[in-house]
């Protein structure tokens, strides 16, 4: 099963920050500044910008998010593992779900 999702599709709700995901959980309302926590082990946290992602893709064995790419396929991706097709669609609740929020999220002032 090989799914891409562009961009474009959750373009409306990407830019923003994560109400919850921050490391001290203070919202700070940036439309450029959306943080989704990815999976990782007990030693590391690594929280991922939404707002620049260039897309999703959907693999049998896993999630694969590409992010912060220029020309030439300079980008770099994150690589979450799956076990069933029901994983990989929880993982893109997930994500939908922190750029509706961040999307929510008043802007702050300085």
């Amino acid at each position: 099963m090989k799914q891409l999702i562009c961009a474009a599709m959750l373009s409306a709700a990407l830019p923003a920050f994560a109400q919850g995901q921050n490391p001290s959980d203070t919202p700070i309302g940036s439309q450029a500044f959306c943080l989704f926590q990815l999976p990782g082990d007990a030693t590391a946290q690594r929280w991922l910008n939404l707002g620049i992602v260039q897309y999703v893709e959907v693999r049998a064995d896993m999630v694969v998010i590409t992010y912060g790419g220029g020309n030439f396929g300079s980008g770099y991706e994150a690589k979450i593992p799956i076990k069933t097709s029901d994983d990989a669609t929880a993982i893109l609740t997930r994500l939908r779900q922190t750029a509706e929020s961040c999307k929510r999220m008043p802007k702050s002032t300085p």
